[in-house]
């Protein structure tokens, strides 16, 4: 393992300045970084006007709930399907194309007259939240082992600021065009066309790797490709969950609780009946069955003891790193659509105050997620990086797990902000590793485990529906990190350093990322 060294301090200092550079490999890692935070503007611009959408439409707290289940489900397979596009075609393409396409049901949300078209619209918007994983390719194409962790942290940091950007200037821009109800479509519309403007840019001036390296693509096959016998059942297994995610959200659109409005009336929460769910049912089912022929298809020759095509890679160290990240991402996911709406409830704000200070979360990515890829990379040391900062997001959700009314707000702020530099922080330290797996598949692998960040956020949204405590929401969060640390005790090393700074000879890594200048 690695200790400080005055060389590695050397590194880190101008490679933490070259960060603020427009040129060479940074250049395009900012492109990267402003093609992920237009998404995430676009994904979340939902979040700031939740209240006003509920009260025009006359939805119950269950119904918006629902909306926020939906505003990230279809990103579960799209994120899989992403991830296989993009190691087939290139982050250039797949990023342009994806923020072009959901301007489009963005725009319908925006003009939207009816809960189920909300809810439709809002289905195919959360496709958009895949971009993530082109950007994870992207940037692996362009920097040297030794720096993606700095490199992945700030592009996750500043990008995943999309939605507190959403949060803090989208109702700003709305209160100075537009007044009184349906003034919300105004920021959700201005939020596609932002996003589907910056989808030409990058198509444009975006480059998938540096001049004079050959874009190492995946083979053409439907899934991801392991290396032992035991990886292709466990990779089957890990097709599950997300299988039972997507279950999940077509029970909620099935759901009939009832709720009491203000005049007496009963109203339901359903948006489809029984055989519309039913036949949504069947629809996951052959996605999960379609996912393990996939699998199956993709490994053939692993399965009857043949060599495999590639060099050796440790799918345990993919599906460790999922659960990470079903906890890490899964938090914040969560916290970003429920926290206005919980500081408007707990302290009675206005929609915008509430706005403000649910960003104290969202917001800190600009260095929170920078800090745990950075700190990853600086002591080398990325397994124990990673268990430190999951230790400390289960004690400060311990602590927020206490809160109620009687705190000052100051106080509720501060350790929101303390717990996003854990959650977030854990968010970089995942994405320093992955990426070092199996080079050739990164954007598969960064898709997987991206997948069941969603998977967390259905998790822990849904415990919502269960009309529990609020506060209970950050006690399970907690727990949840406590267990994601114990298991990624098993995690092996990827990506370790070695003291004096030169990376462990990692089975299934590809070759250091030769430096590009600039």
């Amino acid at each position: 393992m690695a200790t400080a060294t005055p060389q590695a301090d050397a590194a880190d200092r101008p490679r933490l300045r070259a960060l603020l550079s427009f040129r060479g490999r940074y250049r395009m890692l900012h492109l990267a970084t402003l093609a992920f935070l237009a998404s995430f503007v676009l994904w979340f611009d939902m979040a700031p006007f939740i209240d006003d959408i509920g009260e025009e439409f006359g939805l119950t707290a269950g119904q918006k709930a629902t909306l926020a289940l939906c505003n990230i489900a279809l990103t579960i397979p799209a994120r899989t399907l992403i991830g296989l596009l993009v190691d087939r075609y290139g982050p250039r393409r797949v990023y342009g194309a994806l923020l072009i396409f959901a301007a489009i049901p963005n725009t319908i949300f925006a003009l939207a007259q009816s809960y189920s078209m909300l809810v439709v619209s809002r289905l195919m918007v959360s496709i958009v939240g895949a971009g993530f994983v082109v950007g994870i390719r992207l940037v692996a194409e362009w920097f040297p082992r030794r720096e993606l962790g700095t490199a992945e942290g700030f592009y996750g940091g500043w990008g995943n600021f999309g939605s507190a950007a959403a949060a803090l200037t989208l109702p700003v821009f709305v209160a100075a065009v537009a007044d009184g109800e349906g003034a919300w479509r105004w920021g959700v519309g201005f939020a596609g066309v932002l996003a589907a403007g910056y989808g030409v840019f990058f198509l444009l001036m975006a480059r998938d790797v540096p001049e004079g390296k050959t874009y190492q693509r995946a083979a053409r096959k439907p899934g991801l490709q392991v290396t032992s016998r035991p990886a292709v059942f466990g990779l089957m297994a890990l097709q599950v969950p997300l299988a039972v995610a997507l279950g999940f959200v077509v029970y909620r659109l099935n759901a009939d609780f009832t709720a009491s409005t203000p005049t007496g009336k009963k109203t339901f929460d359903g948006v489809i009946g029984d055989g519309t769910a039913a036949v949504l049912y069947a629809l996951v089912a052959l996605w999960l069955a379609y996912q393990i022929y996939a699998v199956v298809k993709s490994n053939r020759g692993v399965l009857r003891g043949e060599k495999p095509e590639m060099e050796s890679y440790r799918l345990s160290a993919v599906g460790l790193l999922a659960v990470a990240y079903l906890v890490t991402f899964g938090a914040e996911l969560t916290m970003a659509a429920w926290l206005p709406n919980f500081f408007r409830t707990l302290f009675e704000m206005d929609t915008t105050t509430a706005a403000t200070a649910a960003a104290c979360f969202a917001g800190t990515n600009l260095v929170t997620r920078p800090f745990g890829g950075w700190l990853s990379d600086r002591t080398g040391r990325r397994k124990l990086t990673l268990l430190g900062l999951l230790a400390g997001s289960f004690l400060s959700y311990l602590v927020l797990w206490r809160i109620d009314a009687g705190w000052p707000v100051w106080q509720s702020v501060g350790l929101l902000a303390l717990a996003s530099v854990f959650i977030q922080g854990g968010n970089g330290a995942v994405y320093a590793i992955v990426p070092q797996i199996q080079h050739r598949q990164s954007g598969q692998i960064a898709g997987l485990v991206g997948a069941y960040g969603n998977v967390g956020g259905v998790l822990f949204t849904s415990l919502i529906f269960l009309q529990v405590v609020p506060q209970t929401v950050f006690l399970v969060i907690g727990i949840a990190a406590l267990v994601a640390g114990l298991c990624c005790l098993l995690l092996p090393g990827v990506g370790e350093v070695r003291r004096g700074g030169t990376p462990t000879a990692v089975e299934g890594t590809a070759a250091p990322v030769p430096a590009v200048t600039g």
